[in-house]
């Protein structure tokens, strides 16, 4: 509609063209969609605006994530005399709670793991520090156990987890799996630390098999992107976010541009491209996959209307 309305209104010029893209497997895999269009398709746009839920407000970045994989193996044995064996599912227990310190401790001098928060520190992020400020701290959680084991009655002989890693600015994958490779009990039991991949087939069929890792971005407060983005919303708006009634209280707490907490198609767009990408879309980020999801009808019209204008405002230099 925000194509529409342009198209109606004769602001559609020589100075741009206009994409609009309907993608799919972002709920799978963020941005492998627009990682195929770009390397495959050689669309490459001079910026995007993602409609993601942005509570009425304007977004210039989000923490990255990754999947990571931490395999330990055992020996198996009869259940009656475990110490004749080397139970995983026990190491595995050790490991965890290196992981839970990892997330929850401080960088203190006398902590041996040092928690995530240290990338707020310019001692310890001293090129990226004020964004990661922005952005916020990366977190890491366990989302995933397995095992193996020839029945209930033995001792496990493998046992492997899957962490959610969620990165800020500063933070790569490499060090990410750098970190969780020298963890004490990593290092004791001989784990084994790497990252998921994805290759499921599309509604088309296509398989594009990708690292699940999906970087950081954040574009700046000063960029074009966003000045032209803030210009065409407040012109129209007003220096505050607005919403429908149930909505404006919240909204009006907020900063009119910030950051997601979740993650985009942005990891992709700017992440893995350095496309510049920004956030402007209906809906809020906390009704996100609830049972009973709405979309506010007024928040439609707002973001349409600010899509129509956007281009004009961009272009006008």
């Amino acid at each position: 509609y925000g194509a529409k309305i342009m198209k109606d209104l004769g602001l559609l010029s020589d100075k741009y063209r206009v994409l609009v893209v309907g993608t799919v497997q972002e709920e799978d895999c963020d941005g492998l969609c627009w990682e195929y269009m770009i390397k495959e398709r050689n669309i490459r746009p001079e910026f995007v605006v993602s409609t993601e839920p942005t509570d009425g407000g304007i977004y210039r970045g989000q923490r990255g994530r990754m999947e990571i994989r931490v395999d330990v193996q055992g020996v198996s044995c009869h259940g009656s005399a475990p110490e004749r064996g080397d139970n995983a599912i026990y190491k595995m227990a050790d490991i965890l709670q290196d992981i839970r310190e990892l997330n929850a401790n401080s960088a203190d001098e006398s902590t041996k793991i040092k928690g995530l928060v240290k990338m707020l520190d310019p001692k310890f992020n001293p090129d990226h520090y004020e964004e990661a400020r922005f952005l916020g701290r990366g977190t890491v959680t366990t989302s995933q156990i397995f095992y193996t084991s020839p029945s209930r009655c033995a001792v496990a002989d493998s046992c492997a987890v899957s962490l959610d890693r969620r990165m800020t600015a500063g933070e790569t994958w490499q060090s990410c799996l750098a970190e969780i490779e020298a963890l004490p009990h990593v290092k004791e039991y001989g784990a084994k630390v790497s990252m998921y991949e994805y290759a499921r087939p599309s509604w088309t069929g296509l398989t594009y098999p990708i690292e699940c890792y999906f970087p950081t971005w954040v574009i700046p407060k000063d960029h074009k992107v966003t000045e032209a983005l803030e210009e065409a919303y407040t012109s129209l708006y007003g220096n505050e976010r607005i919403g429908a009634e149930d909505t404006v209280e919240m909204r009006k707490a907020r900063p009119l541009t910030d950051k997601w907490t979740f993650s985009t198609n942005g990891v992709s767009i700017m992440g893995r491209n350095g496309i510049p990408c920004i956030g402007f879309g209906p809906g809020a980020e906390a009704q996100a996959h609830a049972p009973n999801e709405i979309t506010w009808k007024q928040d439609l019209v707002t973001c349409a209307a600010v899509y129509a204008l956007l281009p004009s405002v961009y272009c006008k230099d």
